[in-house]
């Protein structure tokens, strides 16, 4: 299998308010986040791509109109963690990119060593 990424980012803040109190997590702070949309397929197209990584460009739009500089408590249903972000964003990328039959995984980071991913599926 051939799989191929391409990043993205965006700053945001957030409270994770189901947190216990003191919990550092729990007051406002933000991220520079990191998103890695991935698309993997067994054979390669005529080209020798898995897919033109153009055909990603799109979602660099999504997330500057729909996350750069918001508070995620405002703009997402539900906690905002990566691991909600990263299906959110996994479920836009199903219903808006051409190539979304070679969808693999969404990564969101907010820092350099820690992520969460979504596959979609069940666990």
């Amino acid at each position: 299998m051939h799989v191929i990424a391409k990043r993205f980012h965006f700053s945001a803040s957030h409270r994770l308010e189901l947190l216990p109190e003191g919990h550092p997590c729990r007051r406002l702070h933000g991220h520079n986040y990191t998103v890695e949309i991935q698309l993997a397929a067994d054979e390669l197209d005529d080209v020798g791509f898995v897919a033109d990584f153009g055909e990603l460009d799109v979602v660099r739009e999504f997330l500057r109109d729909s996350y750069d500089h918001r508070h995620l408590n405002d703009v997402l249903d539900g906690p905002p963690t990566s691991e909600r972000l990263a299906q959110v964003i996994h479920a836009w990328c199903v219903a808006n990119l051409r190539v979304a039959p070679l969808l693999y995984a969404v990564r969101v980071a907010e820092t350099d060593s820690t992520w969460a991913e979504y596959r979609g599926g069940s666990a």
